[in-house]
């Protein structure tokens, strides 16, 4: 295993805990995506060797990033996060199931044929 890819599989490791930090602080799921991204390239750029504990590092830039967000959201007049509800978080008991929906489409059905 190359350097690029330890460095790939300890980055995905960590991206569960970088999304949701990210998340509480932007509330949206699209722009914490966008921040973790970027905190990836930032690790991509640097010297990842000389990183001590690359799982402190990472929380620390996406929480930079994370303000720099937050500025730009403030400088370009966009509006509160008080404003819009943050996204909907879905968990496995949450999402839908096509084979219960199939069911109760079929029982829909039944039912309006009676």
């Amino acid at each position: 295993m190359n350097d690029r890819d330890w460095l790939a599989e300890k980055f995905e490791q960590n991206r569960p805990h970088l999304r949701s930090v990210a998340y509480r602080m932007l509330g949206s799921l699209g722009e914490a995506e966008d921040a973790v991204q970027e905190a990836w390239l930032r690790l991509n750029r640097s010297d990842a060797q000389a990183i001590g504990n690359l799982s402190g590092w990472l929380t620390t830039v996406i929480g930079r990033v994370c303000l720099d967000m937050l500025r730009s959201r403030n400088s370009r007049r966009e509006g509160s996060l008080e404003e819009h509800l943050p996204d909907m978080i879905l968990g496995r008991e949450d999402r839908i199931n096509p084979a219960s929906t199939k069911n109760r489409s079929t029982n829909t059905k039944t039912c309006s044929l009676s």
